[in-house]
């Protein structure tokens, strides 16, 4: 290479140099003044409501699908075959204990009885003379005692008879309501016809219901439990009167029966209802908003409001243990204590340790982070 190549190329690689510090310089210089710039920037203030902490007895429940029972219920059915000879079964009307429902003719049974009647007539006079002779040694004691038989045996079909009558002709049993019903008079029954059902109308009902196993081995007799009606959202108090001695081993589910006393709105029988059963023991929690509460990759987490060093209120993620919802709050079984502040409405746009500001503040306790942020 000669010497003046040699010059052009050292001059080529020092403009090089040169352009290449002199844009470094200016990248540097850039650099530091964004940061000034940041620097001089008043950090983001996020705007929330804030809410309370309140200390609640939390009781865990668990809900089960009931089945509303009459204290007495029964089907209506006719012991002796016959024919009908008068129905008084008007759907839906309460009878009282002792009324008469349904009457099959029994006209051969009250001939049967009135000639029964005269012979067991006979038979006593029959009777009373033999004892009148006896006293004087005219007849013999064998004779007394097969008189008094036959007078026996008169009174006995005597009593057969009546209780033919008394069973073909059907009462209610209490007092109930009738169920619908198909029978006529001159209609011939069949012995065990279904003639309707009685719902036995008193000032309690029976609520059937079942549990997992586990939940009733903690149920005991005399303990309350919530049954909400289908229309109706204020619960009806029931208590627990019995539970059944075995488990269904198909389902591992036992029988529980409560009872519902002087309730203005009773179910009606056979009525599906809710029933909201208590499980284990009471427990002391918080609740707060259920805005409050977030879903992080750890689980669930509020945003407790503190200050920090320099008395600047900011946001602080809380991982927290959440239970069943109370309304509009939330139960916090741990993680969190009555009386601390969290950020509930506006909660989703907070990360940790941000700056905050309270909208709902009646105290103003907001007020120095909105200063911060006009400035």
């Amino acid at each position: 290479m000669n010497r003046d190549g040699w010059i052009g190329s050292s001059l080529i690689l020092v403009m090089v140099v040169a352009v290449g510090a002199s844009l470094t310089a200016w990248k540097y210089a850039s650099i530091q003044e964004t940061q000034a710039n940041a620097a001089n920037q008043p950090e983001p203030i996020e705007s929330v409501e804030a809410a309370t902490a309140q200390e609640y007895a939390y009781q865990a429940t668990t809900t089960s699908i009931g089945t509303v029972l009459a204290l007495r219920s029964i089907t209506l059915r006719n012991e002796l075959p016959g024919t009908v000879h008068q129905v008084r079964l008007v759907p839906g009307h309460v009878v009282e204990a002792g009324a008469l429902l349904v009457a099959l003719d029994v006209s051969v049974e009250r001939a049967e009885l009135k000639a029964q009647m005269a012979q067991a007539s006979l038979a006593k006079t029959v009777l009373d003379r033999r004892r009148f002779l006896s006293h004087d040694l005219a007849t013999s004691q064998e004779e007394v005692d097969r008189a008094r038989a036959d007078h026996d045996v008169a009174m006995a079909q005597i009593a057969r008879t009546k209780a033919i009558i008394a069973r073909k002709t059907i009462r209610a049993p209490f007092r109930a309501r009738i169920g619908i019903a198909d029978v006529h008079p001159g209609q011939y029954l069949n012995e065990g016809t279904q003639l309707t059902t009685l719902q036995g109308v008193d000032d309690a009902v029976h609520i059937d219901f079942t549990v997992p196993q586990q939940v009733a081995a903690g149920l005991r007799k005399g303990e309350p439990v919530e049954v909400f009606v289908a229309g109706d959202p204020s619960p009806v108090q029931a208590m627990i009167v019995a539970l059944d001695a075995r488990v269904d081993p198909a389902t591992r589910n036992a029988m529980v029966r409560a009872r519902i006393t002087h309730a203005a709105n009773m179910p009606t029988p056979g009525a599906s209802v809710h029933v909201q059963v208590p499980v284990g023991l009471p427990r002391t929690a918080v609740t707060v908003p259920v805005s409050g509460l977030r879903k992080g990759p750890e689980g669930d987490q509020v945003f407790v409001l503190a200050p920090d060093k320099d008395e600047k209120l900011r946001g602080y993620v809380r991982r927290v243990a959440a239970g069943g919802m109370i309304g509009d709050e939330i139960v916090i079984y741990s993680g969190l204590s009555a009386g601390e502040r969290i950020a509930a409405s506006g909660s989703f746009k907070l990360r940790d340790g941000v700056l905050v500001t309270v909208v709902n503040d009646p105290e103003g306790a907001g007020q120095l982070n909105q200063e911060i942020g006009s400035q």
